[in-house]
């Protein structure tokens, strides 16, 4: 039998597992931290919540799991762009997305996500405590790299490649209050920008990014009076939020690489092609990778030949939503928003099509709505 070593055993590292397992191959997981690690910091294990979009629900559709998560998640009942007063600048249409790409944007918890994706695994496969320092002696017929920006793995695929800083900071957090929001959404103001998501077990999901350089960088106070002056109900989830919860994280992202595989090695998720979080789309692909693995393991060039052009496009179209998101000054965030009323919701829909349209290898064109 094949084997197959995954190191990382975050959302792509089990993914691929999954997908291994069922394409008839030997799997082991390794992942660096203990089950019972404190304090580690992790998004997953403070309670982040992940949009699940609709191209990756078709992913977990081939991993057997799609259901799962969307019995798990809630589906968002609208969501899009506003700016600081609470306008709309962009608004998307989630009947329209559902007729269009059969789901809407399913949220749930990455812990949620993650035990989902565990439990699909036999319980040998995953070692906790297991970091990897040196991948190039692992004796196994493929090493899979899911082992994150910093990847270790991606050293002997593509050496030279290194993350940029985008300058800016990521604050994750989760609030409980007693009329959570129907609807999730990003808001845009100047210099930094914010979003929202309910989930299922009644707490909000609530991110903010602003320039690494500012005190809201470091300090919840400072972050709650810089966002103050949005519309609700960013100032008043940002008051409720608890600071247990609270991932702070600086956002860099991965120029195009030349390969995803060299040799036994090969690619995925975040060490393959980490982004910034302005299209959603960052664990999406990293379940997209691991659907398209357990379809071509046997041919990693063709892994390489379907993941890397599309991944390449979507970095550059978040990292540029990321500038956009994020311009100052009165008279650049004032141009950004009156250009994006102007796109019609049904639009701005189907201008999604590039993100949300993917099939896995061998998968029709045609399903029907929550159709695995």
């Amino acid at each position: 039998m094949r084997s197959a070593v995954v190191v990382g055993g975050g959302i792509g590292g089990l993914a691929a597992a999954r997908g291994l397992l069922l394409a008839g191959w030997d799997v082991e997981v390794r992942e660096r931290l203990a089950d019972d690690a404190p304090g580690d910091g992790s998004a997953s294990r403070l309670g982040g919540g992940i949009s699940i979009w609709p191209n990756a629900l078709r992913a977990l559709d081939v991993l057997g799991l799609g259901d799962a998560v969307r019995d798990e998640g809630l589906v968002q009942a609208a969501g899009g762009i506003r700016d600081r007063r609470g306008r709309w600048i962009v608004r998307t249409d989630q009947r329209r997305m559902i007729e269009r790409h059969g789901d809407g944007i399913t949220v749930l918890p990455r812990a949620r996500l993650l035990a989902i994706l565990r439990d699909a695994l036999p319980p040998d496969v995953v070692r906790t405590g297991a970091p990897v320092v040196r991948p190039g002696v692992i004796d196994a017929d493929l090493v899979v790299g899911a082992d994150g920006i910093g990847s270790v793995v991606r050293r002997l695929v593509a050496p030279h490649s290194r993350p940029r800083s985008t300058g800016t900071v990521a604050w994750r957090l989760a609030a409980h209050v007693p009329d959570p929001p129907a609807e999730g959404g990003e808001t845009w103001a100047d210099g930094c920008y914010a979003g929202v998501a309910p989930l299922r077990d009644g707490r909000v999901n609530l991110w903010a990014v602003v320039r690494e350089d500012e005190p809201a960088a470091r300090d919840l106070d400072a972050l709650r009076r810089r966002l103050a002056d949005l519309h609700e109900p960013i100032p008043g989830l940002l008051a409720a939020a608890d600071p247990g919860s609270a991932h702070v994280a600086g956002l860099s992202w991965l120029p195009p690489l030349p390969r995803f595989v060299r040799g036994r090695h090969l690619l995925l998720g975040d060490a393959a092609h980490a982004m910034t979080p302005n299209l959603g789309q960052g664990g999406c692909l990293a379940l997209e990778d691991a659907a398209v693995l357990s379809r071509c393991a046997d041919d990693p060039a063709r892994y390489d030949r379907l993941r890397r052009p599309r991944t390449a496009r979507l970095t550059r179209r978040a990292r540029l939503a990321g500038l956009v998101a994020g311009l100052s000054g009165a008279f650049p965030t004032a141009g950004r928003d009156a250009v994006g009323r102007l796109v019609p919701g049904a639009v701005a829909v189907r201008a999604l099509d590039g993100v949300l349209g993917w099939m896995p290898p061998g998968v029709s064109a045609t399903r029907s709505p929550g159709a695995g």
